[in-house]
């Protein structure tokens, strides 16, 4: 019987990587673009030259609640829904004080309510099937606030939050729902095409880079993966140790 599952925002960056993944393990996959149809085509080549078969839906999650319907549509396409992964997101810079409404209600609509309504249609079928992984790609911001960023950080922490109450309701469904965190990785959403991580140096992270898209994407390949069964209502941070410069600051201030 065919596996599938379907990655939000996976033209490119860390949904890309993760839907090549994810079709490595055996799963066909719907992919999803919000403003790069190219893109999203170029992650089909990759899943069909992996072995897997894709399906490719245009899904612009500020247009809710009827957006959510393309995680049907591609259930429906594939034959099923076995993982879903929220990975598409967006960002806005702007001072507290001056971040437009506008603004405000976009980015929450894209990385929080879109999450939450791709995450109910994904629940409704997986729980008739007694079994299912749902996993929010979160960010290091989950955690920890970032200037300039208060929609973005309200966002994240809001899904950070919303990933353990899935969790606990649809655990007896036979459904785990995770979060995955990352830190700085090398995509176009933080104004790197994609370049080799090992060739940019950051020395305000302990181990000295970005991250690589995919190993994230290694990440969220094993919470969909049957050795995961056990983990429910986590989020994993990968952020090379930045997280771990608080405590560093922290030493610094009380020495």
């Amino acid at each position: 019987m065919n596996r599938v599952a379907v990655v939000t925002g996976s033209d490119s960056g860390i949904g890309r990587a993760t839907a090549v993944a994810l079709a490595a393990n055996g799963y066909d996959t719907g992919v999803t673009w919000h403003a790069d149809e190219a893109g999203a085509h170029t992650t089909a080549a990759e899943i069909n030259a992996a072995g897997g078969r894709c399906v490719v839906r245009h899904l612009d999650l500020a247009r809710l609640p009827d957006a959510a319907d393309v995680i049907d549509e591609l259930a429906d396409a594939l034959g099923g829904l076995d993982v879903l992964v929220n990975n598409a997101g967006t960002g806005q810079s702007s001072a507290f004080v001056d971040l437009s409404w506008d603004d405000w209600q976009h980015v929450l609509a894209v990385d929080l309510s879109g999450a939450f309504l791709c995450s109910q249609r994904a629940a409704r079928r997986m729980r008739r099937l007694g079994r299912g992984r749902i996993i929010n790609v979160t960010s290091v911001h989950e955690h920890v606030p970032l200037q300039g960023s208060a929609a973005y950080c309200a966002a994240k922490g809001g899904l950070g939050l919303l990933t353990k109450v899935m969790a606990l309701e649809l655990a007896s469904d036979g459904i785990t729902v995770n979060a995955v965190a990352p830190g700085e990785i090398s995509t176009p959403m933080t104004g790197q095409e994609d370049v080799d991580p090992h060739t940019e140096e950051r020395p305000g992270i302990p181990v000295g880079r970005p991250g690589d898209a995919r190993e994230i994407a290694a990440a969220v390949a094993w919470l969909a993966s049957d050795e995961s069964s056990y983990v429910t209502g986590a989020s994993i941070v990968i952020d090379g140790g930045m997280l771990l410069m608080a405590a560093e600051a922290n030493r610094r201030v009380t020495r």
